[in-house]
């Protein structure tokens, strides 16, 4: 299992995280609040969202490593077209499980 985590600094969060699950909600399965959302891409790939206070907080994770690092760009992308109106850094970092 690829892992990929992020944390985006910013103020809308909830605005962002529910943007992003109705944007895909017409293609993928896909579940949401205002503080929590999950994006299943496949069986095997998945995207987790929670807002807080001043972040947006990512996890990305999925079996095929390929496909997981391809969706890191386009959860990106779609982010900051979401977001233009601040500049959003999103800085993933794979997420490493110990043991």
């Amino acid at each position: 299992m690829t892992r990929y985590r992020a944390k985006v600094a910013t103020e809308n969060a909830s605005r962002y995280l529910q943007q992003l699950c109705k944007h895909w909600s017409h293609k993928f399965d896909v579940g949401f609040d205002p503080n929590h959302g999950r994006i299943a891409f496949d069986a095997d790939t998945s995207l987790v969202l929670d807002a807080e206070l001043a972040w947006l907080s990512l996890r990305l994770e999925g079996r095929d490593a390929e496909r997981v690092s391809r969706l890191r760009g386009v959860v990106a992308e779609h982010l900051q077209r979401f977001g233009f109106r601040e500049e959003l850094a999103i800085d993933w970092h794979e997420d490493v499980e110990l043991g």
